[in-house]
């Protein structure tokens, strides 16, 4: 089983300080069916995983997996949001810095975060690739955040954080650029990488500031 589940037993029931057991709330039980689908998205695009096999994981019935999310859609929905929320937040870097230093550990810990799980990854893209409406809303809606995250601390003006701004649209295709370069990177045995992490994030900020004045 996985750490998520590893305390449930077949009825649902989390141990408590107590030695009592206590049911699980809606939330609780929402959470820990998302976390498990978190989890196989690691291996598998969204659209492959399975409901009989997450409600398995979870000690529960395929009946009441539906209970709390009504449509198989609504549960890859959340599992898929979920997965860009928590990019988002591992990579939202330390506000306290200057901004500069902000941008690198951002670029730091994307890079960190996409070798870690680069499998998950790959999968929300390709879910976002196949084509998969809600996959594809979602994405986009990280790729939004992120590049709205990389104009503020350029300190732009606001306007430029507008669909034809153009420093919006060159921030949204050098993402994808550091993307790529990470997955390409992040896929070679570490001691054929021709870089360190350090230099990969430094390789990619001085393409935006390259792009940036072209």
């Amino acid at each position: 089983m996985l750490n998520s589940v590893n305390a449930l037993d077949a009825e649902g029931e989390a141990g408590a300080p107590n030695g009592r057991r206590r049911r699980l709330t809606a939330d609780d039980r929402r959470r820990q069916l998302v976390g498990i689908g978190l989890m196989m998205l690691r291996t598998q695009p969204i659209h492959d995983l399975s409901i009989d096999a997450v409600a398995a994981e979870a000690g529960i019935s395929r009946g009441l997996l539906f209970h709390y999310f009504p449509t198989k859609r609504d549960f890859y929905i959340a599992v898929v949001s979920a997965a860009g929320r928590r990019l988002l937040r591992v990579t939202k870097p330390d506000p306290s810095l200057p901004a500069d230093e902000q941008l690198r550990q951002m670029l730091l810990s994307f890079v960190a975060f996409v070798t870690r799980r680069r499998d998950s990854y790959i999968s929300f893209v390709r879910g976002a690739a196949g084509g998969d409406i809600y996959v594809v809303e979602i994405y986009a809606e990280t790729r939004a955040a992120l590049t709205t995250r990389v104009l503020n601390l350029l300190d732009l003006p606001p306007e430029t954080d507008q669909p034809a701004s153009r420093d919006r649209l060159t921030i949204h295709a050098w993402l994808a650029y550091v993307e790529d370069l990470t997955l390409e990177w992040s896929s070679l045995p570490p001691a054929d990488r021709p870089s360190t992490a350090e230099q990969l994030v430094d390789q990619s900020v001085a393409a935006l500031h390259a792009l940036r004045t072209l």
